[in-house]
This record gives structure tokens, sequence and C-alpha cells, in this order.
């Protein structure tokens, strides 16, 4: 029996068109179409915020569901069904897979899911728990990566369908394709990089903010190398620099490993810290394979003594008789226990893949900071002045609210109020529907005092985010800044160690310098240092030498930083670590380096002292030209590279500051007509950093301070003075004079102290003084040693005659 057909006869007016395309077009086309999918919109990270698609809409279906870390925990399932849903239009394990990765933090340097429940283990060991057994939140790191989103800082596109707007790159307040790395297989290409340290990435970003030219070499000195989250140590360097030279290379990771002694009798091998993303069931397996195949010698028992509040701990029992270092090597050459990882830096910039080096990565990073700091300023300025614009306007009626209330009663409607408030008063439709949306109860006097408050407040931030919007330079200034902040706040130590190489004698490389204790030094002649903590060679007594004498010294720690006071008032942080060390047996500062190197001094204005930024010491003492004296509370905002510590009058300048020990100290004052004053700094309130002092010495009509210094009362010191001539430069009518301090008798604060040194014929002011610790050091101005003359015991007795022009005096430091 013949089947009857059951297609469907096509219509009558139905026109057959069949297309030729040759096949290797139609298929090279379609894998075209198909590997452009697989790399722009699956595989590969976009290089501006270091995100998948996947993670990028994870983090922002999860910001946008408010699970920030100081909210409750939600399902893992909830979460991937709304990405799902809503953006990501791929299988529920892809999205569950990526959300798990994000929450380890063994995965991540820097993780941005706090999750709850079992997320799985080191390399994968123990898988993490179903997506309906688990939940998460953001993790604190997260919200830096969608800061600001909702003020136009980044472009939106519309999702899979249409019906929702997703963001095309996160505004990422940090680099995070180099600090958590990424991985990826696409069609053809593949990524593979290692996550960083933060604090040292965000180093290198804001020094190529600030220098835009910096080579490879300059940034490598501040990102030295991968730093993993699992720690361990990477043996040999060149692969590194390979890859960040031209975005491809590798190294090798090692176990970090100690020899202890597990047993009475046995030692063992104790494992810390593993190769990147390898387990301990991993190693284990391993080294047993071996050892029932005969392939490793050596090795009594393997055990897994990790736990939670101990962390990782491999023990490899080592038997009797064998060397546990050269079982190590073993372990390192055949099992997991040594890895390579291969770094294939290609990321999409401008939706095409590249291979990017360090700099290029960073460059990447820095221009998309710039744009969104940019575009947030201009979303704000505009917000801010939308809203003045209305307050402005409210103000208006309020002054002739009398006016404003009878136009409105009179009208007809609401169309000839507006009408009427807009020809009697000027203002714009906006302003004038403001104004009649107001309750009355908004119309009181109070409320004025309020909305003046409130429109001074906006003319100031809009000027503000102007001079940012118009200033490249300012621009800079924020983003370095806001990535000094994320620095400080969420910044860690490094954890991975890198190794020049991996032979017997390997030495470590110093990524970051111990911070250890050091003393900051400043000699005389403007030469910065620091030495390791203890006295210095060069303040024992001794032969003198050139650039010995110190005139500032203050403990610090090598990773911290000091202040350095100017004659002008400021106060500006240098950084410790970048100071050139000492060596031990150094008698002066003639390795140091030059002031201009570290600050950037106007013309007129001189580095006059060093000091600490701790907040619990009791604080800096200054003296003017002019005869004031502030003591200044501790103050120092860590935000702020650059402070004011007195308010200077016009045409005022300090002249001596010095970092108190005690406040018990005594703050001495002379005058160039050869007037003392010594009064304890007790009599000194301490004042906030934009004071402006109080009156420290009472001056003559021509007088002015040239010397101010704190002396211990009860130590041993002395007060050195130079007479001179106002007229005369010549040195040969110059007399000096070395007396004990405690001849000069206590005074109050504002009188004119007592005389330090009689005048001789042709002298008529002091050129030069100073009063501090014994045994007192005198130099030139180019540093070389200048012998004092003998002691003399009386206060205002003359000088005797000066071989050579002493620049400075200074006691031990």
């Amino acid at each position: 029996m013949a089947r009857r057909s059951t297609k469907t006869p096509p219509p009558d007016d139905f026109e057959e068109r069949i297309l030729d395309i040759d096949v290797v077009d139609e298929m090279q086309g379609s894998f075209l179409e198909y590997a452009y999918s697989v790399i722009y919109s699956r595989a590969l990270p976009d290089a501006r915020d270091g995100m998948k698609p996947v993670h990028r809409r994870i983090l922002y279906q999860m910001h946008e569901m408010g699970l920030r870390p100081e909210r409750s925990y939600v399902k893992c399932a909830r979460v991937v069904g709304e990405v799902m849903g809503k953006l990501h239009p791929h299988g529920d394990s892809a999205i569950y897979d990526a959300l798990v990765r994000m929450a380890q933090s063994f995965s991540m340097r820097l993780p941005l899911v706090d999750g709850h429940g079992n997320f799985g283990s080191l390399g994968n060991d123990d898988p993490p728990a179903a997506m309906r057994y688990t939940e998460c939140r953001t993790a604190p790191a997260a919200g830096l990566m969608v800061e600001s989103i909702d003020e136009d800082t980044v472009d939106f596109a519309p999702n899979y369908d249409g019906s929702e707007q997703e963001p095309v790159a996160l505004p990422s307040a940090y680099p995070n394709l180099l600090v958590n790395g990424a991985s990826g297989i696409a069609v053809g290409m593949a990524t593979n990089m290692p996550p960083h340290n933060l604090g040292e990435v965000i180093a290198a970003a804001k020094h190529l903010i600030k220098h835009p030219g910096a080579d490879l070499d300059t940034l490598m000195r501040f990102v030295p190398g991968p730093d993993l989250p699992t720690g361990g140590r990477i043996v040999g360097l060149d692969g590194i620099k390979d890859a960040y030279a031209k975005g491809r290379g590798s190294f090798k990771i090692r176990a970090t490993v100690s020899v202890e002694s597990v047993t009475a009798r046995r030692k063992g091998l104790v494992v810390t810290e593993l190769p990147f993303m390898v387990g301990p069931e991993k190693v284990i397996s391993k080294i047993k394979d071996l050892v029932n195949a005969k392939k490793l010698q050596g090795i009594a028992d393997v055990k897994d003594l990790t736990d939670r509040k101990h962390g990782l701990r491999l023990v490899i029992e080592i038997k009797n008789g064998f060397n546990p270092e050269a079982v190590l090597e073993q372990l390192y050459k055949l099992t997991p226990m040594e890895e390579s990882f291969g770094i294939n830096n290609v990321a999409l910039v401008d939706g095409q893949p590249l291979t990017l080096g360090l700099k290029e990565l960073l460059e990447v990073y820095v221009d998309h900071r710039f744009e969104v700091v940019r575009r947030r300023s201009e979303f704000r300025r505009a917000k801010r002045s939308d809203r003045l614009h209305l307050v402005e306007g409210l103000l208006v009626a309020l002054l002739d609210i009398d006016e404003v209330i009878r136009i409105i009663r009179s009208s007809e409607n609401a169309a000839e109020a507006k009408e009427g408030l807009i020809a009697h008063f000027g203002l714009s439709e906006t302003q004038t529907q403001y104004i009649l949306d107001t309750p009355l109860r908004r119309l009181t006097k109070f409320d004025r005092l309020e909305l003046e408050a409130e429109r001074d407040r906006l003319t100031a931030e809009i000027e503000e985010l102007t001079r940012i919007l118009e200033s490249d330079a300012e621009l800079r200034k924020l983003v370095s800044s806001e990535l000094t902040a994320v620095a400080r706040k969420y910044g860690t130590e490094r954890r991975t160690e890198l190794l020049e190489s991996a032979g017997a004698t390997v030495a470590a490389v110093p990524l970051e310098v111990a911070d250890d204790p050091c003393r900051v030094l400043l000699s005389s002649t403007g030469l910065l240092a620091r030495t390791a903590d203890g006295e210095p060679a060069f303040t024992k007594s001794g032969k003198r030498a050139k650039h010995d004498v110190i005139v500032s010294a203050v403990p610090a720690t090598t990773r911290g930083e000091i202040g350095a006071v100017t004659s002008t008032g400021r106060l500006l942080r240098i950084s410790v670590v970048d100071l050139p060390q000492l060596p031990a047996s150094s008698s002066n500062l003639a390795g140091g380096a030059e002031i201009s190197e570290f600050l950037s001094l106007e013309d007129d204005e001189s580095l006059i002292c060093l000091t600490t930024l701790d907040e619990s010491s009791p604080g800096l003492a200054l003296g003017t030209e002019q005869g004031v004296v502030k003591r200044v509370v501790p103050d120092y905002p860590a935000n702020k590279e650059e402070l004011e510590v007195i308010s200077l009058k016009e045409g005022d300048r300090i002249v001596g500051a010095v970092e108190l020990s005690t406040g018990e100290e005594d703050l001495v004052f002379i005058t160039n007509e050869a007037q003392l004053l010594r009064f304890p700094a007790g009599q000194v309130r301490p004042q906030g950093r934009p004071a402006g002092g109080m009156a420290g010495v009472k001056l003559g009509p021509e007088a002015k301070v040239i010397s101010f210094t704190a002396v211990d009362p009860a130590a041993d010191a002395v007060v050195f003075t130079v007479a001179g001539s106002h007229g005369t430069l010549d040195d040969s009518v110059r007399t000096a004079k070395l007396t004990p301090f405690d001849q000069y008798p206590r005074k109050g604060r504002a009188t004119g102290g007592v005389r330090c040194q009689r005048f001789l014929k042709g002298e008529d002011c002091l050129t030069f003084a100073w009063a501090g610790a014994a045994p007192a050091r005198a130099a030139t101005r180019t540093g070389a040693p200048v012998e004092l003359p003998e002691m003399d015991p009386r206060r205002d007795g003359s000088g005797l005659p000066l071989g050579k022009a002493i620049a400075v005096v200074a006691g031990p430091v």
C-alpha cells in the first residue's frame, strides 16, 4: 500500500529561489563569526577592567540586586538565575563556575565575591557544593569595580534580547586584570595571566601617571614579578621580564618547604605553600605513585595536616640515612611541587585581541581610569548645576515671597501663575515649576538659610569639578590619589618570593625592603640618607670628615614616611625607602642624595628640618624671623602629600624647627641684636596646623631672629654666636664665642631676653647663632669641618677672631 504524502504543497504564488554558495566561503564566514563571538563574548578579558563578560555580568547583577558586603547572604542559585535570565544567555554551570572562582582566595589575589559554604579547595581536590547550597554576596573589593557606575562613567549596551542594559566595561577603581589575572581559551588564541600584588601594581600605575614615558625597567622596580595567592617561590626571572616586555614568557613556581624534625628520630620536609592551583592531594598522589614505582627513594610517609587554623601543612617524612635536601631536589624534579606557568597576556583592546606587555596593560587601564573619572566629574557637575539652578530660583522667590503669593492667588490656573512668575521674576520654566511644587512649609526663614548654605556648597563643588575637568594635571593627581587610597585600604604584603635561580646557593631578590628600624639624616650641605638603627660612625669622637655635620636626624622605618619642614611653613612627605642607605662604616653623609631629588622647593625656600609623622609625639616647635613661636598639634592626614604647619605673616619665614621629644625642653631664640631668650616649651600652647602661632621673643625696630632651637635643660649644652657687621662680608672682622648654655637664665615668653655677646669695634650685629647639645660641630658652606673656639664662661663677653666662615653648627644626632 502506497504511503500518502503529508507535505503541504507550496502556494500558487511561491517562487523557488536557490542560491549557489561556495562551501569554502560559507565555512570560512561561519567559522570567523563563531570565532569572533567566542573571542569577544566569552573567552578573553577586557584590558580595561580585566573581566570576561560572564564575570562582569555577575558583578553588575549582584550590584543591581543590592548584595553589598554589609547585607545578608543569598543563595548562589538566585544570583545565577538572575544573571542567566537577564544578561548571560548560556548555561548555569558556566555562570556558577565563574562565580565560584571569584570567591576563592586561593584563585584570586583580591576576591570579588564573599562566599558562605563550600566553594572548593586548592587544586579542586574538594569541588564546590551545588549552587542550591552555597550563598554569596559581594566582597568589599567588588564595590571598587562598580563604584560610580550609576554616574555615566561607562557605556551601556543592550543585552542579548534587548530588554535590559548592561555595561560594556566596569569603572574598575584598581587594575583588576593584573591584580587577579585571567585565563581563557578562545578560537586560535588563549590568555593566561598570573595575579600580582595590588600595592605594587598601583605603585607602577601611579608612576606611569606621573611619568608617561617610563620604561619597562623602571616599572619593574615596582612590579618585579607575579604575586600568587598561594605564595610559593618563583624561580628564574628572565621569563618574567620577557613576558612584561613582549606579553609572552614563562616561569617556574616552587613550593615553600622547610626541613624540620617531625619525630624524635626523623626529619621531614614541611610544605607550607604549593605552586599556583596545585592542591595537596595531587602532590600526595604523585609521590605515592613514584614511591611504588621505585622512582623516588628516601620517603617514609606523607601526611596532610592542613587545617583552617594553620593553613596548608604537608609533612613528608624522610627515611634515616637520606639527605632531606637531596630528596627535596627529586621532589621538585618529579612532582607538581615545581610547576611551570606560561604567561600569555592576550586581552581585548577596543574589541580587538592584542598581546600586551606590562607597560601596555598599565597604559590601557590608566587611560580607562582617566575616562571614568572625567565622565564622573562631568556627571556630578551637571547634577550640581541643575540643583543650583533650582536653588537660585527658590531664593529669588523667597526674597519677595509676598509678591509670589499675590501672583499665584490672582492667577486663574497653574499655567497663568507660571507665566506670571516668569514675567515678573525672570525665572526659567524649570525654576518656576519647582517654586510652584514647593510646599509653603519650605518657605520659612530657616529654610532660606539652608538654601543659601546649599547654594554656597554647590558653587564650591562645581568650581572644584570644573578645575579637575579643565586641568589634565589635576585629573592625573585625582586618579593617582584615588589609587593611593585603594592601595592603602586593600593592599597586602607580598606572598610570593622571587628567586634569581634554582641553584643550591640561590639568593632571594629583595622585592620589598624589610621594614626595619632606621634613621634618616640631613647634612649641613643638603644631603639626605638613611642608616641602620644605632649610632652612626660619624657621630662618635674621632677624625672629622666633610659632610659630617648632621643638622637633623629622625627615627623611621625603611618602608615608612617622614616629613620635611621648609622655611615657608610647608611639610612635605618623603618616602624613606627612596633614600640611599649608608654603609655601616660610613663616617659622613657623602653617600647621600641631594634634597632636590626628593623635594621640589621654590627659589627662596629652604629645608629647615626633618620630622617624624608620629601623631603621638609632642609635636613640632617652630620659630620665625619675626619672633613668632608655635607648637604644632601632630595631625598629619595620610592622604595629603603636602601640609601647611603654620600660617606665616607677609614677609616672615621659619628660621628654626625641631620635633620635641618630651615637651619639657627649653625653646631658645637668638636675634641679630645679640639677644638670647630662653623659656620652657610648656609656655607655648599647642595649636592646629592652620594657626599662626604666638609671640615668642620681643624684637627691636630693626631686629630679627637668626636662630631658633630647642634644648634639653638637663643636657650639657652650649651657645655659639658670631658677630660681624651689616655692611661687610669680610670674615676678618668676625668674632665668635662659645658659651655654656646654663649661663643664660630662663625668662618669660614674649620678653627680650639677655645679651649673649658684646660687640667689638666694627661689629654691630650677629651674623650667625646656634644653641644646642654639646659637643657641637661646625662646618663651612661646602661641608668642610671647622674647629670651634675655646669655651668662654662669660655670658655677654666679646668673641675671638674667626679663622674660617662657619655656615652651620649642630650637636650630636
